[in-house]
């Protein structure tokens, strides 16, 4: 697998989660397309989008509702690709939609592995691979991050650092769709800052690509210290994606978090 081949698996998947083409990224203009639902997109979206916009860099594929074509259309077109994505000009977008019921609700950059700096990295604690059988009993607050307990049928492999018997940092992936593998990671607070987040995200994104598929990385611009993480482990900046959610469900959000 090369690093063409690994974008080229993204954006096709990416096209199917925005139902549209692979190549409608590459394009020098802004797509719009009807959001549909397709059995092959990643698991934990919520088809159809009310709005969903991606962009791998060179444009911007709005995948919404079709009474917010228009609309959204003529917000994508009126700035740079780039300045979509943050405010000031995001506050006109959460103005649209809140015309509707909407609100901005999940924004995030996207990592893909570049061959050409991925490989193992030391760890300063032994490391074990574990099969979904080994890390049933895992399911905990402190791993998370690492694995899923609402989609736990999705999670597949994980790699684990142990101080002796104590398990201090781990490393999970989720089987989110049929070609890649997302990868989430935990370290317990006592044991960071001493590089086992990038040796267990690097190592699992070994192992994945091993196994015939291509992992990738989730991070909130904001978060550094993930962001960070990703770029050591040999990863690097792939996509970015903004998803629109009901003012309901925003809200809910935000109680939740207090």
């Amino acid at each position: 697998m090369t690093n063409q081949e690994i974008f080229r698996i993204a954006m096709e998947q990416s096209a199917l989660d925005s139902a549209c083409s692979a190549d409608d990224f590459l394009r020098k203009d802004n797509v719009v397309v009807e959001s549909n639902p397709h059995p092959k997109a990643r698991k934990y979206l919520k088809l159809p989008f009310a709005c969903d916009l991606v962009s791998y860099g060179t444009n911007i594929v709005a995948s919404v509702s079709r009474e917010l074509k228009d609309e959204v259309k003529s917000y994508i077109d009126a700035y740079p690709v780039e300045h979509c994505f943050e405010t000031p000009n995001l506050h006109v977008l959460n103005e649209l939609l809140g015309r509707y019921g909407l609100a901005v609700c999940f924004m995030a950059e996207y990592f893909l592995p570049d061959l050409k700096k991925l490989k193992p990295l030391p760890c300063p604690y032994p490391v074990k691979l574990l099969e979904p059988e080994e890390f049933s009993s895992l399911y905990l607050p402190q791993w998370e991050n690492a694995l899923s307990g609402r989609r736990r049928e999705l999670d597949v492999l994980a790699l684990g650092a142990y101080d002796e018997d104590t398990l201090v940092g781990l490393a999970g992936c989720s089987a989110d769709c049929d070609t890649m593998w997302q990868i989430g990671i935990d370290v317990l607070p006592a044991y960071r800052r001493q590089g086992i987040a990038s040796a267990l995200t690097s190592g699992l994104a070994l192992e994945i690509l091993n196994r015939g598929k291509v992992p990738f990385y989730c991070a909130a611009w904001s978060n550094l210290k993930s962001v960070r993480n990703a770029l050591k482990s040999g990863m690097i900046p792939a996509w970015v994606e903004l998803t629109a959610k009901e003012l309901s469900f925003v809200e809910d959000c935000n109680r939740l978090s207090h």
